[in-house]
């Protein structure tokens, strides 16, 4: 039995006022093997991604913290880049911003006639993307207003036309007037948006983001989710935004793509990743879920897990990755959401015992240990459940997804 865990969070890049990126690199170890996936958003009549990464490879020493790593976002997309610590996530988005240069591989740009570039070789400073820092880099000295206009100072655009770009951006990050005030003054949530500001004013062809929302207290944090989607929608930015957190990855972007030692184990909607995760690594990074063995049977339309646990088991349809083999192990992959309480003599219910209860609000999340030993989490808006009470659980929600053990 494997439970799925929360990622820990990536080692901190700080950034300093004149742009440039410090910090120790990531280091990895490349193991995954990487599944075949396919752009969704590449559609004939879009048919050229705005960036694409083709087989990017960065070493440290003996280490790939990025590993071959290939990846198309089409134009006006909210892309993610999720992973744990020394996944390669962070080095990916320095590499594409050119603070770090790859030992192998290219950044392609897309022009406005949809024409590809190799920009692999230029310095950030001519790949006119926007980038927002994970501590914003905000001048203390400078004003709200200054701070968003100094881009544009850089690019020597005129004073009036600062002034009026300043504005506008201000106000699309919902900050109308606040161009006099001192950046000392702000709040966390705020300052942000000076940051997005900032980077959105040169309108840029691709903006990045490093950990937009690590710096903002919990619910903040939760609260920004929407409004940080809304912005960026508002913008029409191509985004790519790194951060360690599932949560916010999934609130706000319209793909995720999930690293793992420097390599792409799956990237796709939040959905997709969560339902039909590709790979073992990829279910038990995504969410939580508890990982018990199956059986797979019938033809790939038609296919059926069979679960068995203690002397019952569950037949229900299942969800195998496009790439499924069907040999070795096979595990189902059992969300807390999937999963209902019936009654404690139900026929082919899986027999147990409560021994844990969290009140989260909505609905109740329990642990119950099965007859055979293996503890699984169940998500119910039932609250009568106590602790030591006996139950049977079955199986609510279908397809299960079964990966390759």
């Amino acid at each position: 039995m494997r439970r799925a865990g929360g990622a820990r969070q990536e080692s901190r890049e700080q950034g300093t006022g004149n742009g440039e990126v410090t910090g120790s690199p990531e280091t990895a170890r490349s193991s995954e093997r990487r599944p075949t996936t396919q752009d969704p958003h590449l559609t004939p009549h879009n048919p050229t991604p705005a960036l694409s990464l083709v087989n990017l490879t960065r070493r440290f020493g003996a280490q790939a913290a990025v590993d071959h790593l290939s990846l198309d976002v089409a134009r006006g997309e909210l892309l993610a880049l999720v992973g744990a610590s020394g996944s390669g996530k962070t080095t990916t988005l320095r590499m594409i911003a050119g603070y770090e240069y790859p030992d192998e591989g290219r950044v392609m740009l897309a022009d406005g006639e949809g024409e590809a570039r190799d920009i692999t070789a230029l310095p950030p400073q001519r790949r006119h993307f926007g980038m927002v820092f994970q501590h914003y880099a905000l001048f203390p000295h400078m004003t709200v207003g200054e701070n968003v206009a100094f881009g544009l100072e850089a690019r020597g655009v005129s004073k009036r036309e600062r002034l009026e770009r300043a504005e506008r951006a201000l106000a699309a990050t919902g900050l109308a007037g606040a161009r006099g005030r001192a950046v000392q003054s702000l709040s966390g949530g705020e300052q942000q948006r000076v940051a997005l500001a900032r980077a959105m004013v040169i309108e840029p062809q691709v903006l990045l983001l490093d950990e937009p929302l690590s710096n903002l207290d919990f619910a903040l944090r939760r609260a920004m989710h929407a409004e940080l989607r809304g912005m960026l929608r508002r913008f029409g930015a191509t985004v790519v935004f790194v951060t360690h957190d599932q949560e916010d990855a999934f609130a706000v972007a319209d793909r995720v793509a999930l690293l793992a030692h420097g390599r792409l184990l799956q990237v796709g909607t939040p959905e997709n990743l969560y339902d039909r995760p590709v790979s073992r690594a990829v279910a038990e990074f995504i969410g939580r879920a508890t990982l018990v063995p199956a059986r797979v049977e019938g033809e790939r339309d038609g296919e059926r897990a069979i679960i068995r646990l203690g002397e019952s088991e569950q037949c229900v349809a299942a969800a195998v990755p496009p790439e499924w083999r069907g040999e070795g192990e096979a595990f189902a992959v059992l969300r807390p959401d999937a999963l209902a309480f019936a009654p404690p003599d139900a026929l082919n219910g899986w027999p147990g015992e409560v021994v844990g209860r969290r009140f989260a609000g909505v609905a109740v999340t329990y642990v119950v240990r099965l007859s055979h030993g293996v503890e699984v989490e169940v998500t119910s808006r039932d609250r009568s459940v106590r602790e030591g009470e006996r139950v049977a659980l079955r199986i609510a929600h279908e397809p299960v997804a079964v990966v390759e053990g």
